[in-house]
């Protein structure tokens, strides 16, 4: 039945009939991410015009370093960590909130000791992340701290 309205529960992060997937398919650009897609893919959820999703990266892990068309919204609600957002290094903590515009470069560490999740909100219809070439990195990152902590 289209239009159901249902709760997920979640117990320790995991939630019912959701499964927890590999976060791309090429684990060349990323260590130790995992997603699961909370709303928004399944049949009975057309109705929403957006995806929410939840990634967990372990620590030590680190999402790709990349950038897309279309911007999304991040809430922390699992451990702390840092984020690259262009040329810049930002601490996270739990119940922060990140904004990622257009074509921003970013990437997300779980560099504190402990997981970092997050809920990550995207529209549905969406452009594919691209990774950066070394030339883009140099034109767009001049921060010497950036340029360590970035993992291509």
């Amino acid at each position: 039945m289209a239009n159901r309205s249902k709760v997920i529960k979640c117990a320790n992060y995991e939630w019912d009939s959701v499964s927890r997937k590999d976060y791309k398919d090429d684990s060349s650009c990323y260590k130790g991410v995992h997603r699961y897609s909370l709303l928004g893919e399944k049949q009975d959820e057309e109705a929403l015009n957006f995806q929410t999703r939840y990634f967990e990266v372990e620590p030590g892990g680190y999402t790709s370093f990349e950038y897309h068309e279309h911007p999304h919204s991040v809430v922390v609600i699992r451990g702390a960590g840092t984020v690259i957002l262009e040329n810049e290094l930002h601490q996270l903590s739990l119940h922060d909130v990140v904004y990622i515009a257009p074509n921003s470069l970013h990437q997300f560490h779980a560099d504190c000791g402990e997981p970092l999740g997050f809920i990550c909100t995207v529209d549905r219809e969406r452009d594919r992340p691209s990774l950066p070439d070394q030339d883009t990195i140099n034109d767009r990152i001049q921060s010497g701290k950036v340029r360590k902590k970035i993992k291509v």
